[in-house]
């Protein structure tokens, strides 16, 4: 990391007062209860925050927020500083709007296979793309870049963790307990979340503790993360292939994902994800990414459980990105059959599932 010397206080204010007014213009976004019959008649009901609707289209919006937030109150940006991110997309998106708000240089250092419309909304911002092979490519790649340009390397993976304040302000836990509380089983059994950078479930996890609730925190993992084998094992040193679903999931050990903060972990096929998309993007009349459909898996084999145990409850997760960001991959049949192979199987369990 390159470290700024002390931003100038006058711009360091503006600064900051342009985030929060930004902020004050984005209402919260919407609590979607899922018609689904087959839970609702048992007494469970589950639900979608539509992360969506933020003025970048995802969840990471609020990431990219606390983290400019959190590098200009540590004296790490000013108003000369190259912003450099590694990123598979989404967060890349967010930042490079915040770093256009602040106009500051941006770069985004990405895995080659990375959506081209995420490409397109990171140039749209002003912000630059650069292409590595592999993920596993993006963090060294990132470091050189920052110090080469004397900016600033965000480092999502190791700060999302403690940018965020955890205790409330607003959080997404805070804003979920909010919106629950007026439903039938206002205080969740469980919420389910993906895992990037974990950013999310430790903020979620440290929150339900810090309330006294009694939900529970489950991530849902996709093939080929390395998350759930961590989780297993506590071998902070373990790889893995890479996640093949975009925006989650990681081929090594990421220093916001705490273990101790996470309940349950659920490992999603990636056919399976792609399937409970599909069947999501069906249910709701709208498309929805392929990250939403690895939790919905999640809920449903939660939601299962609780019904085969006799008991009721809800279950809450995450509606990450809207699913036109996907069109000419995960929402492509002959895309999806090169990419995966044949979804069938998968595509059957799931409609039982929905359906029983």
């Amino acid at each position: 990391m390159t470290h700024a010397s002390p931003p100038d206080s006058l711009w360091l204010g503006s600064a900051i007062r342009r985030i929060e007014a930004d902020y004050q213009r984005s209402a919260d976004t919407h609590l979607i209860p899922l018609p689904l019959p087959a839970f609702a008649a048992h007494g469970i009901d589950l639900y979608l925050k539509d992360e969506s609707t933020h003025p970048t289209g995802s969840l990471k919006h609020r990431l990219a927020r606390s983290l400019f937030l959190y590098a200009l109150c540590n004296g790490w940006i000013d108003e000369r500083t190259t912003v450099v991110e590694a990123s598979s997309g989404s967060t890349a998106v967010s930042e490079a709007y915040f770093a256009r708000l602040l106009g500051l240089p941006f770069i985004a250092v990405m895995p080659k296979s990375t959506s081209p419309e995420k490409i397109a909304q990171i140039a749209f911002y002003g912000g630059q793309c650069h292409f590595v092979d592999h993920a596993a490519e993006v963090y060294d790649e990132a470091r050189t870049l920052a110090e080469r340009a004397g900016g600033h390397y965000m480092d999502q993976f190791t700060y999302a963790e403690r940018a965020t304040d955890w205790r409330g302000n607003n959080n997404i836990a805070e804003s979920m307990f909010q919106q629950m509380a007026h439903e039938r089983h206002p205080v969740p059994a469980w919420i389910v979340v993906g895992a990037g950078t974990g950013g999310t479930s430790a903020t979620i996890g440290r929150y339900v503790r810090y309330r006294c609730h009694d939900t529970q925190v489950c991530v849902a993992d996709p093939e080929g993360s390395v998350f759930a084998a961590y989780h297993r094992t506590g071998d902070a040193t373990l790889t893995a292939p890479g996640s093949r679903i975009e925006g989650i999931g990681r081929p090594r050990v990421e220093a916001s994902f705490i273990p101790s903060l996470v309940d349950r972990m659920i490992e999603v096929p990636n056919t399976d994800s792609i399937a409970a998309m599909r069947a999501l993007s069906a249910l709701l009349g709208r498309k929805v990414g392929p990250s939403t459909g690895t939790n919905f898996i999640g809920m449903l084999a939660l939601a299962g459980e609780i019904r085969a145990a006799r008991r009721q409850g809800s279950i809450l997760s995450l509606l990450c990105d809207a699913g036109e960001r996907y069109l000419p991959s995960y929402h492509d049949a002959a895309w999806v059959a090169n990419a995966f192979g044949d979804c069938s199987a998968a595509q059957q369990r799931v409609d039982a599932l929905l359906a029983s």
